[in-house]
This record gives C-alpha cells, structure tokens and sequence, in this order.
C-alpha cells in the first residue's frame, strides 16, 4: 500500500513577536534557544516547527495555553505571517504567494471555524452559511441552494430563517460549521470550535463532527487543549510545548509511548482502554468468528459493553465490513488491568 498523500506541509515554521526578529533568526543561525530569544526580548510563538497533515486525515494540534498552537494554524493559513520556514499546498510554497493569491487560496480552498462563532448577527441563519459564497461572487440562487445543502448536513434544517440570538450555542456553532463548509474547502481549520460550550453540548458537537468526517472525508487541522477530545477526534496528534512540536504520531503511539517526561506526564491520567483500538490487540482470525462485532478502529473501551453483554470473543471488521481478526476478553482485561 502506497504511504498517504501529504496535502499540507510546513518545514521549519518560526514565528517570533518583537522588532527585528527576521535579523535575529538570522544572526543566530537560524535555530536560537529560548534563553536567547528572552534575552533579545522577543516573544516565541512557533519554534522550528514541522509537520505534514495527509489527505483526508483529522490532524490535531494540541498543547496548554501560551503553546502556541492557535498561532501555528494561523501561520499555516498565513493570517498570522511566519518569521521564517516553508509551507506547501499541493506543493506550492504558501510563503511566496502574493496576498491576491493567498485571498483566492482562503476563499477557495481553505475553511476556517474558530472558537467564537462570529455569527453576522443582523442576518438569517440562510444568509450566514451563504455570506463566504456571495463573496465569491456567486449568484443568489446557487449560493442559496449550497447553504441549504450544508444546513441540513449539519441538522438545522428548518431554522434558515431563524436569527443568531434565537439559537443555541451548540445551534450557532452548527452554523459557524456550515458557513466554512459552504466553500467546499479542500483544508478544513478548526481552533478550539467547541470550547465555549458546555460539556454536553460539546460532546454533543464531537459526535456531529465525526458523522460529518465520516461524510466528507475532510483534511483537517483542528486546535484544542483538551487531551479527551483530541484522542476522541484524531487520526493523529501533535503535542506542543513553548512553540515546538515535542511529539506527534497516532493518539496510540503517544499515550503508550511518550516521548519525554511533559508528554508523559499529559497522559498520565489518560486510559490506555481509550486509545488502544481493537486493531491494535486483536489475533488472527481463527475461522470460527463470532457473530458480534466491533469495528478495527474501535477504542477497547467502545467494545467492552460487549463483553459485558457475555461475549467471550468479538469479531474485528475492516473498513468494508471484512473480517480481519478476533478480539479475545482475556486480552482486553489483561489491558485494562495494566493501564
């Protein structure tokens, strides 16, 4: 099987706040420690950063506050301007791009959902999810008729007409999802999009975001600090800590093998049954497969109500529904009572 396509890349991302910091990057070879950005009074927000998000994978970025993540995705859409380093879309270096060009690329290509949802608020809720396509120039009809397309993708469908102030937070948010969505964008950024709300209107919003990917199969950068939520969303995670990336790799990889003693301690609390899928644990199929059965990408934790039920074994399925392997409950205990 052929390794996944990268549909973006960035290569050596600085971005450095204070006066004269292209100059310092350079008098210091390009790689300055953080004593000595202090020192010179800058401010370090993105440091060395690489990373590539793959076609139709959910990236996330994570870290606490003041890591940097939020200005990191904003340096890859170029709203924030990188001190130093390399981005490519589809090859082209974002960083060489003229703003005309960088305007084209947001309103074409790119979706942006943030933590507040500025919702237009003198406008319907038709009018909003509309708003980004009339300002492509689209005519009113075919504008309309994509905003209602992505109002019922989202479930809200029969509030078109309905004002900002007469939804919900978890209603608005829907409609800050449906806005970015309306320009069919190839690269889909999400800082924080659910924070603001209350936890079961997240967990809520979480369960809508996964049908949605499971829909449109976007690529995704989504930003949040919140460790349940990143495991429950991500293909897979970088962790950020004072503007660099201290590790990335599959929400698997960085709960049962972290990298250093501050990811360590990030998912000390975390249980191993929320992250390890039942790929990861299953043996061979042995010819006799039960009839109950749990999806490869399921979480160990998503497949023990069924052992609870009686079962001894769960059949693991594949992407298409095939059988790949079995799931024994010794193994899932055995787990469980080592995590």
């Amino acid at each position: 099987m052929s390794p996944p396509e990268a549909k973006l890349v960035c290569r050596n991302i600085w971005k450095l706040f204070g006066q004269g910091a292209h100059e310092f990057l350079e008098k210091t070879g390009g790689n300055p420690t953080l004593e000595q950005i202090s020192t010179e009074g800058l401010v370090s927000a993105a440091r060395n950063v690489s990373l590539s998000v793959n076609e139709g994978e959910i990236f996330v970025i994570m870290g606490l506050s003041g890591s940097g993540k939020s200005t990191l995705v904003r340096c890859l859409s170029r709203l924030v301007e990188p001190t130093a380093g390399e981005i490519l879309f589809h090859g082209e270096n974002l960083l060489a791009a003229d703003e005309k060009r960088m305007i084209e690329i947001r309103r074409h290509k790119m979706g942006m959902v943030f933590q507040h949802f500025a919702l237009l608020p003198h406008m319907t809720v038709l009018a909003n999810v509309a708003f980004p396509l009339e300002v492509q120039g689209v005519d009113r009809a075919t504008r309309e008729d994509r905003a209602r397309k992505m109002i019922s993708l989202v479930g809200l469908t029969g509030r078109e007409d309905s004002y900002p102030r007469q939804l919900s937070g978890g209603q608005q948010q829907r409609v800050g999802i449906a806005r970015s969505l309306a320009v069919e964008p190839e690269l889909w950024f999400l800082d924080e999009p659910f924070s603001a709300l209350d936890p079961l209107i997240r967990r809520e919003m979480q369960d809508e975001f996964i049908r949605l990917q499971s829909v449109l199969r976007k690529t995704i950068v989504f930003i949040t600090h919140d460790f349940d939520e990143a495991i429950r969303l991500a293909d897979r995670i970088a962790i950020m800590k004072d503007g660099e990336i201290v590790q990335a790799g599959t929400p698997e990889d960085i709960v049962l093998n972290p990298a250093t003693e501050y990811v360590e301690e990030f998912t000390r609390a975390v249980p191993r049954a929320k992250v390890v899928r039942a790929g990861s644990v299953m043996t061979r199929d042995d010819g006799d497969a039960p009839e109950a059965a749990v999806s490869a990408r399921a979480t160990i934790a998503e497949a023990a109500p069924l052992f609870l039920q009686g079962a001894e074994r769960l059949r693991v399925t594949g992407e298409s529904g095939e059988t790949i392997g079995v799931l024994r409950r010794d193994d899932v205990i055995e787990l469980m009572m080592r995590g």
